[in-house]
């Protein structure tokens, strides 16, 4: 017998990761039972080495600490690689052929809150997995007490070498970054001397605070800062950090937002040139004209489920060297590791800037242009939203519809198309319309809103929806 239980509260053990609200529903305990769970794992798998890094929250050294001694506690070896990007993590965890990795970050969420993501040989750990931890804590199942060890180590000078290695750039460029107090403050200030061009960093101060605006760059809130320094500098990007900077926001040179499918039209682009026939994916939350894009360069495109953790594994799958998301989750495989890092995204996507014969705002320009909803979000709980997904997709198949059901439902018409799907972390369903005018969007909408009317459902407000975007 160990002695050891520790019961998580259920809210807290999500689909990507384990995450709640410091001092109400995240604890101490809840990191040292976290770390003795994982590495118990670890240990039944064969493994010993479990790589630990933090954010910038107020919270994060001290869950960190938590974690790390219920590790060692269970007989690992504990490398720490102190405050940073998650990206940083990943990369020290796979380049050091780490058994197991967590990161302890609150990602975009509040200031009050705070979490773990996680990563098993390499690969995203998550849904059923997370799950187990929650019953191995419970149940007392761990390994016995063992005395590990801790190994402290700073990864970010090859993390930052490695970065600059894939810079392929072939002239200067003016670039504006609004690291917006995040996790990757002071890799950022180093990867940017030593990059050509001129470089503005907004925010660069590590503050869990977030001081001057909430580090999330799909909102378009968010970006007032960057979009203002960039005209005002007359700069030829701006690039955005999440955070905990796995995530990434770009600003044209006129001060226009790229969404995540258009950047992910850019990259893909440039990766489809060296491989030709590739599977590019994205989530189904994407525009259309992604998906034509992607084949109008050569490549084969792939709707999957929305999730950072579903993309990873589907990727490894199709072995696809690029994938993405609309929260601005971006992945490459080709020539990287296939883990999401804002950082290596952007180093990518300045360097395509700076070999376009024209502008970003050109190739902005040049796509076509479809008029459309941003995300909606709206109460559902969790009991009932995916049975209204069922509903949905049953009266559809009835009304004999064009339904793609890879997650959620997605409905295409002559107008353009429209988007349902349950969240797999929060009691919201989520939705999103696009069409080729507006006259058709107001079709769709139509459509949408009575599908959720005939499941008893009260329709989104899609003008605050769309102001808070």
């Amino acid at each position: 017998m160990t002695g050891f239980k520790h019961h998580f509260e259920p809210t807290s053990l999500r689909e990507y990761d384990i995450r709640g609200i410091v001092g109400k529903t995240l604890h101490p305990e809840d990191a040292y039972a976290l770390g003795r769970v994982f590495a118990s794992m670890i240990r039944r798998d064969g493994g010993s080495v479990v790589t630990v890094g933090y954010d910038g929250r107020l919270s994060s050294p001290e869950l960190e600490k938590a974690l790390v001694q219920g590790a060692v506690d269970s007989g690992v070896t504990v490398r720490r690689v102190g405050r940073g990007p998650t990206p940083m993590l990943y990369y020290a965890a796979v380049t050091g052929k780490s058994d197991g990795a967590i990161m302890v970050t609150g990602s975009h969420n509040p200031p009050d809150h705070n979490g773990f993501k996680m990563m098993l040989k390499g690969k995203p750990f998550f849904g059923e997995q997370i799950r187990e931890v929650g019953r191995l804590a419970a149940a007392g199942d761990v390994v016995p007490k063992a005395e590990g060890k801790v190994e402290t180590i700073d990864p970010s000078e090859a993390y930052i070498e490695r970065l600059l290695q894939d810079y392929d750039g072939e002239k200067p460029l003016k670039v504006v970054w609004d690291n917006g107090n995040s996790a990757a403050g002071d890799v950022l200030a180093r990867l940017v001397k030593k990059l050509p061009g001129e470089h503005t960093v907004l925010y660069p101060e590590i503050d869990g605070t977030f001081p001057n605006h909430h580090p999330d760059p799909t909102v378009e809130g968010n970006l007032q800062d960057l979009i203002k320094t960039v005209r005002e500098k007359k700069a030829d990007i701006g690039v955005a950090f999440d955070g905990d900077a796995d995530r990434v926001g770009v600003v044209d040179g006129k001060g226009e937002i790229l969404w995540g499918d258009q950047i992910l039209v850019l990259l893909a682009r440039d990766v489809l040139k060296r491989h030709p026939g590739a599977t590019i994916i994205a989530d189904v939350k994407a525009s259309q004209v992604l998906f034509d894009e992607v084949g109008k360069a050569g490549g084969e495109p792939l709707m999957w489920r929305t999730g950072h953790s579903l993309i990873k594994s589907k990727m490894a799958e199709t072995s696809s060297p690029l994938a993405g998301e609309m929260s601005g989750h971006i992945f490459f495989a080709d020539k990287w590791y296939g883990f999401d890092d804002a950082l290596y995204g952007a180093i990518r996507i300045l360097g395509i800037v700076a070999r376009l014969p024209g502008t970003l705002a050109d190739m902005r320009e040049a796509l076509p242009q479809m008029v459309n909803t941003p995300e909606l979000r709206f109460p559902c709980e969790d009991t009932r939203k995916f049975d209204v997904i069922k509903e949905v997709a049953e009266r559809l198949k009835k009304e004999g519809a064009d339904v793609s059901s890879v997650d959620g439902v997605r409905v295409n018409t002559a107008d353009g198309w429209w988007l349902l799907r349950a969240s797999n972390t929060q009691a919201v369903l989520v939705g999103r319309i696009e069409a080729q005018s507006h006259e058709g969007l107001a079709r769709l909408k139509k459509a949408f809103v009575s599908q959720l009317e005939a499941s008893g459902l009260q329709a989104p407000d899609f003008e605050a929806a769309a102001a808070g975007h």
